[in-house]
């Protein structure tokens, strides 16, 4: 007998690497950017729309894997990421994702997508987002600590959601800074490579530290913390993982995605269990004050929260109606008759 066909329920959009870099390279890093964190934004504003519950982590002495879930009752949304520092060393990727939606109402899926280059973008997205609502106003100038995979990502969003016209870089890899240099030329963006983290931060309005290493890292000390400074810590992701000293969060109005995740995976798992913290949706929607004065150290702890991930799948598959930058895969098992899965495999000989 022949083969059924899928039914176009059956059929997944699917958007690969290939075409996912075509699709970021036709609309535009930097509006791509602009429009995330708009979406971002958003989705933050009907917080109390989505459930949530901290991503289920599996670590190992490599490093972690996780998953991501969250819904907003009409659509659910995972992301499956790792983080393995000592990848760089085999020529490996230390994060790599993929994401997926589906409706609620049926539990099909309705996108799978890469997420590494798109976990970059909305990661940038929400650290410019923030920095919108806590940085000084007027900030012009960056500090880069940490010029990974990310690095680009980070400063084309200042860019283009704040107006940052100078970044200063420092990675302990000189090949790194010397990378992201490299990569931002005819940006628009004006780079100067710095010897040492302590030079980075000089005259920064923003510091933003985005490093590898799965250790209590101190990236910055706090006596290279200033007053008025707003700082994205984005790179504690995982339990034991920090680079900020005690100190500079101790002194800090500290703003948070979700408290309980940040809490565990965060620069605040140094603190008391009790330690005052803001979490980002409720300045955004005008329930609480961010900035309050020019010398206030505003401190946003990111972990990177699954409504973010949710906002970034929705958000391309929003813009791929009529594109070419997918495929549509043979994902769900379609039988014509829904009780006869074992039938339909017999029909396949």
């Amino acid at each position: 007998m022949p083969l059924s066909t899928p039914s176009q329920k059956a059929l997944v959009p699917f958007v690969s690497v290939e075409n996912m870099m075509r699709f970021v390279l036709h609309f535009g890093v930097e509006t791509i950017l602009k429009e995330l964190t708009e979406a971002i934004t958003a989705d933050f504003a009907r917080w109390q729309e989505f459930d949530k519950t901290p991503r289920i982590a599996c670590h190992s002495r490599d490093g972690v894997i996780e998953l991501m879930p969250v819904s907003d009752g009409r659509t659910y949304g995972f992301k499956y990421v790792n983080g393995h520092p000592k990848n760089m060393a085999e020529g490996l990727q230390t994060v790599t994702a993929l994401g997926l939606l589906a409706e609620v109402s049926t539990g099909y899926p309705v996108l799978l997508t890469e997420m590494t280059l798109l976990t970059a973008l909305r990661t940038a997205a929400t650290s410019a987002m923030a920095a919108r609502a806590l940085a000084p106003k007027g900030a012009r100038t960056m500090a880069l600590i940490g010029n990974g995979a990310q690095a680009e990502f980070q400063a084309l969003a200042m860019k283009a959601v704040l107006g940052i016209e100078r970044v200063r870089l420092y990675d302990i890899d000189p090949q790194a800074t010397a990378k992201v240099v490299r990569n931002l030329s005819g940006s628009g963006i004006e780079t100067l490579a710095c010897a040492s983290s302590h030079a980075a931060v000089e005259g920064a309005d923003i510091i933003t530290t985005c490093t590898a290493d799965k250790q209590y890292a101190t990236i910055l000390t706090d006596n290279m913390v200033a007053a008025g400074i707003h700082i994205n810590a984005i790179g504690g992701d995982c339990p034991g993982k920090t680079e900020l000293h005690r100190d500079i969060v101790a002194r800090s109005d500290v703003f948070v995605e979700y408290a309980p995740q940040t809490r565990i995976e965060g620069e605040i798992q140094q603190m008391e269990p009790d330690f005052a913290v803001t979490e980002l949706w409720q300045v955004l929607t005008g329930q609480t004050p961010g900035r309050t004065g020019e010398r206030q150290i505003t401190l946003f702890d990111s972990v990177g929260f699954a409504i973010e991930d949710f906002t970034a799948l929705s958000y391309v598959r929003g813009k791929l109606e009529g594109s070419d930058f997918y495929q549509e895969i043979d994902l769900i098992a379609d039988p014509d008759e829904p009780r006869d899965l074992f039938g339909m495999l017999q029909r396949a000989r």
